[in-house]
């Protein structure tokens, strides 16, 4: 418990963030390190640090990498056992949250673990059904055995919440320099490979959701399709995307039936713009470099 550093990089953060510091300050676990690693603010969060166990780091936005970032937050802190990422719209949910993802760490065989994510209270219908789908009320630890079962679910997780065992970080050679984004996806495949297990949190838990829109919803699968694309190694282990897109596809429509079933029609246009996204990222190598700046929802990735 006493070994940790909570790590979040932030770029304008908004209110959610100061409510994350307030928060961070209420947990079980007193004095919490942390660092911010700030590529972009006008240091609003000051006052609310000042009494703080915290360290801040600027770095110059152009430099962002959502996994090298990361790692250099790690690096800053080799005498840790556990590193815990929060992103700066990640709102812990009560005094436990930090405390009941650390403590599965006593299970010698877990390299890393995320909590569970609840929509925000104002959240649109399509983004809590995503949070209802891939967050459940059971925790669970999964191992690469369990891939025959779970497919490419095996290998997921998120940097929302997250926490990592720096020897099994250290030994599959950290996070990722040059991925588009889901870092923290490569980063858990790579252990399950090297026998570590994934743990989800169901009661380590935040409130954190993104009412995207239509278009946005496009270039982020966009960019999820160039990652599966360039890492083509964690499908080709653990199986296509595909298939548990076809489960939530199903889930989604239950759920629109049952809570407003006029949203069918605009489920279909934005799931088939996350399909037409996802398949564009996944042929990349054949668009220029100029429209994939446009397309993508990470653009400074390439520059």
């Amino acid at each position: 418990m006493e070994n940790i550093q909570v790590i979040i990089p932030i770029y304008k953060p908004d209110y959610k963030f100061i409510v994350l510091l307030k928060k961070i300050k209420e947990q079980s676990i007193k004095n919490i390190p942390l660092l911010i690693i700030d590529s972009g603010s006008k240091d609003e969060y000051r006052d609310e640090i000042k009494n703080m166990n915290c360290l801040v780091k600027k770095i110059d936005v152009k430099t962002f990498n959502h996994g090298g970032t990361r790692q250099m937050g790690a690096n800053m802190f080799p005498d840790k056992d556990i590193y815990i990422f929060l992103t700066q719209d990640a709102i812990l949910a009560n005094e436990k949250s930090i405390e009941n993802i650390v403590k599965v760490f006593n299970n010698s065989n877990i390299g890393c673990a995320y909590g569970r994510q609840l929509p925000y209270k104002n959240a649109s219908l399509f983004s809590s059904h995503a949070r209802f789908f891939n967050y459940k009320d059971k925790s669970y630890i999964y191992s690469i055995d369990d891939k025959k079962k779970y497919g490419i679910k095996t290998a997921f997780n998120s940097n929302s919440f997250a926490a990592y065992r720096k020897k099994a970080l250290d030994e599959i050679g950290g996070f990722p320099i040059s991925t588009i984004l889901s870092e923290d996806m490569y980063v858990t495949a790579k252990m399950l490979v090297n026998k570590w297990s994934v743990a989800y949190c169901s009661d380590a838990i935040v409130y954190h959701s993104h009412d995207y829109t239509i278009w946005q919803e496009f270039k982020r699968y966009f960019d999820i399709g160039v990652f599966h694309s360039r890492e083509s190694w964690i499908r080709d282990i653990f199986g296509k995307a595909e298939g548990e897109g076809k489960k939530y596809i199903i889930s989604e429509i239950k759920y629109l039936i049952e809570k407003n079933i006029m949203l069918i029609f605009p489920m279909i246009i934005r799931d088939a713009m996350k399909f037409l996204g996802y398949r564009l990222g996944m042929k990349e190598q054949f668009i220029s470099k100029h429209i994939k700046r446009k397309i993508s929802m990470t653009k400074n990735f390439w520059n």
